[in-house]
């Protein structure tokens, strides 16, 4: 599995909502200057995640988004899923999204056994994790003390 940039940005997007939880919506603005995220992109990714009712939004003067619900009921393999697709890195393991490999035989396929190994460690550790550890683990790090080695030249 690799994140594209649409999946990072979406989760981005979400964090920075779920860092701002609560009843009033956050401009769409906000989230695209804060987030270093292009205003259009984001409006399409923002559409996207309201049709899987992950967000809520409101129109008008006074509009934005908002979480549709709790970080916590928010598990991120569901997100990753919703934009990406698959969390298997090849079709023929993937439980959800399942296409036919072109090995000759996929039960007795060692790359095959090998990538399932892969999925049900990516999808295992995903499925543990929602949005509040993500929100949790933004939080600790913009307190944390940045270190020499958090610099590069």
């Amino acid at each position: 599995m690799k994140l594209s940039v649409r999946g990072e940005y979406a989760l981005r997007a979400l964090t920075h909502l779920g860092l701002r939880y609560g009843p009033e919506v956050v401009r769409i603005q906000a989230i695209s200057k804060e987030e270093n995220i292009p205003k259009r992109f984001l409006e399409q990714i923002l559409n996207d995640l309201r049709s899987g009712s992950f967000v809520e939004s409101r129109r008008g003067v006074a509009g934005g988004y908002r979480l549709a619900k709790p970080p916590e009921q928010i598990p991120l393999a569901a997100v990753i899923r919703h934009v990406e697709g698959a969390l298997a890195p090849v079709g023929c393991v993937s439980v959800n999204f399942y296409e036919k490999c072109n090995c000759p035989d996929e039960r007795r396929c060692a790359l095959r056994s090998m990538m399932q190994e892969v999925r049900d460690a990516i999808a295992g550790m995903l499925e543990k994790r929602t949005l509040a550890d993500l929100v949790q683990r933004a939080q600790e790090l913009k307190t944390s003390p940045l270190t020499e080695q958090d610099f590069q030249i």
